[in-house]
């Protein structure tokens, strides 16, 4: 399915006039498609769509969660640690703007935030999808997963080699240190060794460039 026939099915579920929804997607692919973007880009949220799709099942709020995808990345800017924060007040002010309930703003602004430090508590099954989702490409096949590594690089490119190889190294050891990356059932199963292999192979490529 196309990026936009996602988005109309998924924002008229919540009534929203079609017209007012063509031209909230106008402005979202705007968004995601600054040229400062390599990794954060509508390529990844149609990753995190189809993926969502495959876990659908877990879902109390599907639509929400879905809602949450498109907006969970809107405002990237490398060198901010407040991207979720204000990714979450977009979504509340366009969502709003088309006539969407407070109660479901308030869900998908929650679902953003809990992306910043990707925990779910043990019953928040749709932050687990939506969290799971957006590191689905951690688990890629290892050629896909470089360009991954190397399009982050590339966002970050005003950082210096060795500020970025102590960094970088520090995020991905941080998710190797979790019991598990993976809260869902399904990606626990067929993806969370695959996660932990590629994160390894990336920690030592960094280290071989640091030795350069």
């Amino acid at each position: 399915m196309q990026l936009f026939d996602r988005w109309q099915n998924t924002i008229q579920s919540f009534g929203v006039d079609q017209l007012a929804a063509k031209q909230a997607f106008t402005i979202l692919v705007e968004a995601y498609s600054s040229c400062d973007r390599h990794y954060h880009t509508l390529k990844h949220i149609h990753h995190v769509l189809n993926t969502i799709d495959t876990l659908q099942a877990y879902a109390k709020n599907l639509a929400a969660v879905q809602l949450a995808a498109w907006f969970h990345d809107v405002v990237y800017d490398t060198q901010a640690k407040d991207n979720e924060e204000r990714s979450a007040d977009y979504a509340c002010h366009l969502l709003s703007s088309l006539g969407i309930f407070h109660s479901d703003i308030t869900k998908i602004s929650s679902l953003i935030i809990n992306t910043k430090y990707h925990q779910a508590a043990a019953d928040d099954h749709d932050s687990q999808i939506l969290l799971d989702a957006d590191l689905a490409i951690l688990a890629a096949d290892p050629i896909q997963y470089q360009e991954y590594a190397q399009a982050i690089r590339t966002e970050y490119a005003w950082v210096s080699e060795t500020e970025y190889i102590a960094g970088r190294r520090q995020v991905l050891e941080r998710f190797l240190q979790r019991q598990r990356i993976y809260f869902t059932p399904l990606m626990f199963d067929v993806a969370e060794q695959f996660a932990r292999s590629n994160l390894q192979a990336e920690i030592q490529i960094l280290l071989n460039n640091g030795l350069g």
